[in-house]
């Protein structure tokens, strides 16, 4: 089969012909037919994500070895069914729910094996989904997407489940608080089209790029801001007499976190989602003064898969706008993705 590797940090996917994988124990053989990039491939591409202050996290002393096949936003066609594998059959079409940890742990055995010490997630510790086929480890994590089309479906194991559980997070906010979300890109798209549905405030997007706050507008924000300006915080302040009140931040730059921090309210949550990296200054102080919390969300469990599904099926989420690149252009797509062109996702199809 064809896959689009990593063979050398950094540098250009490389197309080659290595062995179809076949599943064992309770494996099943997906043959993928779409497959989203995601931006945190960029950071696997690279081998390391930025810790600020010079400080790297290295994919290479974690223990990944190149070549790779990246790819954790996968759905397919299955093929082939290991010995001890049951649920689906032969043409099923499924997602992929990749965040998956060894199944064993507490913290598995209480659903939150995104929390395991032991990963196991296509696409960044084992062969992912930029190629023909890809192993899925158990049926359990193969999510029917019925009357879904399938590269908006692939998006959701990805960009919707993390947007979606850090969108929950806020959920108690009330219909006369603001709940701002930064950035418009493929995550942040997606949290916008469903956040209605998940948060019943009034919504604010902030976006440095005239054309993702224009997205942002048609995806249903109320109020499009562009944080670079020097105004901004000001006019924010102001306009929400005081502050806003909850903030997902989909970008996770200091400048974005830094400016969530100046225009939170008392009492406010600022939940910082996005992987651009660095690191931003934080007055301890300010944080019983202002009473304010910082919280990290990273993606989503099975169960928050289960239910984000459930809304996208009854019309209640606004698709990403997306971009269907052939599989033989995963190095030139990932490396557009890079280079912020396009708005919305690229998703790979074959």
């Amino acid at each position: 089969m064809k896959a689009y590797q990593i063979t050398k940090w950094g540098q250009p996917l490389e197309e080659r012909e290595i062995e179809t994988p076949e599943p064992t124990g309770t494996q099943v053989l997906l043959r993928v037919t779409a497959s989203g990039i995601c931006h945190s491939d960029i950071h696997i591409w690279d081998g390391y994500f930025d810790m600020g202050g010079d400080n790297k996290l290295s994919l290479e002393d974690r223990g990944m070895e190149l070549p790779f096949t990246m790819g954790h936003e996968v759905l397919g066609e299955v093929v082939a069914l290991g010995p001890d594998a049951s649920g689906v059959e032969i043409g099923d079409m499924r997602i992929y729910f990749p965040w998956i940890g060894c199944g064993e742990c507490d913290v598995c055995q209480r659903g939150d094996e995104l929390l395991c010490l032991a990963p196991r997630t296509p696409g960044t510790r084992y062969a992912g989904g930029y190629a023909e086929y890809c192993i899925a480890q158990h049926p359990k994590y193969l999510v029917p997407f019925d009357g879904v089309e399938e590269t908006h479906a692939a998006t959701c194991a990805c960009s919707g489940v993390t947007a979606y559980s850090a969108l929950k997070k806020l959920n108690f906010l009330k219909a006369d608080e603001h709940l701002m979300i930064i950035g418009a890109g493929g995550v942040g798209l997606a949290g916008i089209g469903m956040a209605k549905a998940v948060v019943n405030a009034k919504l604010i997007v902030a976006d440095i790029d005239p054309a993702k706050r224009a997205a942002a507008l048609a995806a249903g924000a109320d109020i499009v801001i562009d944080n670079s300006d020097a105004e901004a915080v000001a006019s924010l302040l102001e306009r929400t007499g005081g502050g806003v009140h909850g903030v997902v931040d989909f970008v996770g730059a200091p400048a974005t976190t830094g400016f969530a921090m100046q225009t939170l309210a008392r009492g406010g949550s600022i939940v910082v989602v996005g992987l651009f990296g660095g690191a931003v200054p934080l007055p301890t102080a300010s944080l019983p003064l202002k009473m304010m919390s910082l919280i990290g969300s990273y993606v989503g469990n099975l169960a928050e898969m289960h239910e984000l599904m459930a809304l996208v099926k009854a019309g209640k989420v606004k698709p990403v706008p997306v971009t269907p690149r052939p599989l033989r252009e995963a190095g030139d797509a990932i490396a557009d993705l890079r280079a912020g062109k396009g708005v919305g996702r690229y998703v790979l199809t074959n």
